[in-house]
């Protein structure tokens, strides 16, 4: 068996042995990859990005990492990763978007901590959260939401984060979150999938109280648990990849604040393996 087939088998082995996998894939701007197909969706891009991550992890594993087999494998490709030196900090603003699956908030702070780490920053400018799906339909609540905003609150208050804002609030919602909140919501995402144009009510709201609102064509679940599934199959052909769930996805980007350009921008996702 060549050198890449038993990275590619060690790979294996070693997915088939953990019980938890934090994926980063990198600075995705200059992927020649992903630009020949221009992927037509959010969903469809986070996908190839986790298979031509896993793909490259596969092919790089150590032998000393068969040794002794991680509980939590970080599936990280060196090279593509661009962190921010210190020199260049105050020239970028780092946003990042997160995508929580489970209804578990105290994966908040782990996303933003393995967020700053990988880009070598001691906090992040903004954090936008996306609370996961209510099951059968059910819309969002205060109640609902309050304890994935207490988590972010608690971040903002260790200056972890500068600035936490809110994704798909109605006026209703988002006025009752600013009258409850510590820390108030800075901006609002909306879907203009959903709507065509602001809401007027909503837009005299936020301009009153200076929140930024801001659009987005982000599914509600931006990996399906299916789409992560088939992403783990063809990279690393695990028979056993329905075990796996995803927990939180947290997509950053770095900007230029003088051109306002994207210098960079990655995916942090992270699963679990449930064991049947």
């Amino acid at each position: 068996m060549s050198g890449c087939g038993m990275q590619m088998e060690g790979g294996k082995q070693l997915f088939a042995q953990a019980s938890a996998v934090s994926i980063h894939t990198g600075n995705i701007v200059n992927w020649s990859r992903l630009k020949k197909k221009c992927p037509t969706s959010p969903s469809e891009e986070l996908q190839d990005c986790i298979r031509e991550t896993l793909e490259k992890w596969c092919s790089q594993v150590s032998p000393e990492l068969l040794k002794e087999p991680p509980a939590t494998l970080e599936c990280t490709i060196t090279q593509d990763v661009d962190s921010i030196s210190p020199e260049e900090r105050e020239e970028v603003k780092v946003s990042a978007k997160l995508f929580l699956s489970d209804p578990d908030s105290s994966g908040i702070k782990d996303a933003v901590k393995k967020a700053c780490s990988a880009l070598a920053v001691s906090q992040l400018d903004s954090v936008i959260i996306a609370p996961p799906p209510l099951e059968d339909g059910a819309s969002l609540s205060l109640s609902h939401l309050q304890p994935y905003w207490e988590e972010l609150e608690t971040l903002v208050q260790s200056q972890s984060i500068v600035a936490i804002g809110t994704s798909d609030l109605d006026k209703v919602l988002l006025e009752q979150l600013y009258q409850w909140a510590q820390v108030k919501p800075s901006s609002n995402q909306v879907n203009l999938a959903s709507c065509c144009v602001m809401p007027p009510e909503l837009t005299a709201f936020a301009k009153e109280y200076d929140i930024q609102l801001l659009t987005h064509s982000d599914p509600k679940e931006l990996i399906p648990m299916l789409s992560f599934q088939e992403a783990v199959i063809a990279s690393i052909q695990d028979n056993l990849a329905y075990e796996w769930i995803t927990k939180w996805v947290l997509r950053y980007s770095v900007i230029v604040k003088s051109r306002g350009i994207i210098k960079s921008k990655g995916y942090l996702v992270y699963a679990k393996r449930i064991r049947y």
